[in-house]
């Protein structure tokens, strides 16, 4: 079993969905996980239960996108633990709409999140990471890092980014013994893809037991949504990887949907 015992994780995004589940799968393995989102009150409630379950969890609120903010969560965390091994940049939003009709500040606010804030979490990272010797970048990417799917377009931009960035840093980071990957998960059943089911069954004229049927699921092996579970247990193996052997890549965990 990978254990991340006396490891101290970051996590944005993580006081729900994916981010929670990763948060809780790295408490259990050992590590201790900061809990950052811009939704202050939900962030507590899930390092509560951490806690409660015998984890050790901070909370931080965090907008990713405001600099300042970013800043004081990273210097935060390392006043309180002393040390940052591991950080997933996870915070996401998504928009449902085709591309003549997008607004440049719709645009501007999806690319903000996973791109600036990516960014903003990297860069704060490195620098203690560097300091230190060591540690771990992880991005959570989608299949959407890969392909493109209609009405997403700042998303499957902004995930094809992540890419690029997560490449770079496993590139500058080897010699500061920093490793950094990026998680491509599927559909995973989450209030971010619960949102879209509506909206594209809206935009597309069809039912949303097409869009589940037809859409999401139509390129899978089994057509079953991948889990919570099994994003967090591929999140706990990079996080966990003992060596360089495992970086610059591209996970894909999506039931056979999108097979590198």
């Amino acid at each position: 079993m990978m254990r991340l015992d006396d490891k101290t994780a970051l996590i944005t995004g993580a006081a729900g969905g994916i981010g929670r589940a990763v948060a809780e799968r790295y408490a259990a393995a050992g590590a201790r996980v900061a809990i950052a989102d811009l939704d202050a009150e939900a962030a507590e409630a899930a390092a509560e239960a951490i806690r409660h379950a015998g984890g050790e969890a901070l909370a931080l609120a965090m907008d990713v996108t405001d600099e300042a903010a970013v800043e004081a969560g990273v210097a935060r965390l390392v006043a309180h633990w002393g040390r940052l091994d591991i950080a997933l940049a996870n915070a996401g939003i998504q928009h449902i709409q085709p591309l003549h009709e997008l607004s440049l500040a719709d645009w501007r606010r999806v690319l903000a999140v996973h791109l600036d804030g990516a960014f903003l979490i990297t860069r704060a990272a490195l620098r203690r990471m560097y300091a230190q010797g060591g540690g771990c970048l992880l991005y959570m990417g989608s299949v959407h890092s890969k392909l493109a799917s209609p009405l997403k377009a700042p998303y499957v931009t902004a995930k094809h980014g992540l890419l690029g960035l997560c490449r770079t840093v496993a590139k500058e980071g080897a010699a500061h013994g920093v490793r950094s990957n990026l998680i491509c998960p599927g559909f995973v059943r989450t209030p971010l893809v619960d949102r879209q089911i509506p909206d594209q069954a809206r935009a597309l004229g069809i039912s949303e037991e097409a869009v589940i049927r037809d859409i999401m699921l139509k390129d899978t092996v089994d057509q079953e949504f991948t889990t919570l579970e099994d994003i967090a247990e591929v999140a706990l193996h990079l996080a966990a990887f003992p060596s360089a052997a495992l970086t610059g890549q591209s996970v894909v965990a999506s039931h056979g949907w999108y097979m590198q």
